[in-house]
């Protein structure tokens, strides 16, 4: 009788432990789909982040615009400049734009990052050549720059005013 009965145990005890790994595994294999199926879905939120953190805060200036020159005793100047927006920053442009007028020229070359709705920092290089101040001898504005809006946005004037020849210069860019 307890040698049946022995035999029982072992049978039952040696259907249960193979029933247990064919679970672990058909288990294990369901943890790897739902780990899949998480790290899908994190990637969904992170490239919506991602799209969020790129999307501007203020007004988009991608494009061309007027750019324009004018001092007291000259005539105004204009010319285009572009806006290329830059992919991964929110609110920021590649910037390039020239004016030119027989011998007059002023070009703009650099970054804009839209600081506020009135506010537009600019990094890079600002060169004008203009007849009336020191005979067109060139004057170079370096370094990061403020534009100011007093209109609501339609003009951006630069607030670094006066030029190397201590005269007033009034370089604006239209939108």
């Amino acid at each position: 009788m307890k040698k049946p009965f022995i035999l029982a145990i072992a049978g039952i005890l040696t259907l249960s432990c193979s029933k247990k790994d064919s679970q672990k595994n058909s288990q294990h294999s369901d943890s790897s789909k739902i780990t899949d199926s998480v790290n899908a879905e994190r990637a969904k939120i992170n490239d919506s982040i991602k799209a969020l953190n790129n999307k501007n805060r203020f007004m988009d200036f991608s494009g061309s615009h007027q750019f324009v020159y004018q001092n007291d005793s000259s005539p105004k100047y204009s010319g285009p400049v572009v806006f290329i927006k830059n992919k991964d920053e929110r609110d920021s442009y590649n910037v390039s734009g020239n004016i030119k007028s027989g011998n007059n020229s002023v070009q703009i070359k650099g970054v804009m990052k839209t600081m506020s709705a009135k506010h537009i920092n600019f990094t890079g290089e600002i060169t004008q050549s203009i007849s009336e101040n020191d005979n067109g001898k060139p004057y170079i504005r370096k370094g990061t720059k403020t534009f100011m809006s007093k209109d609501g946005g339609k003009t951006y004037r630069l607030q670094d005013i006066v030029n190397g020849s201590g005269f007033v210069d009034y370089i604006d860019i239209h939108f």
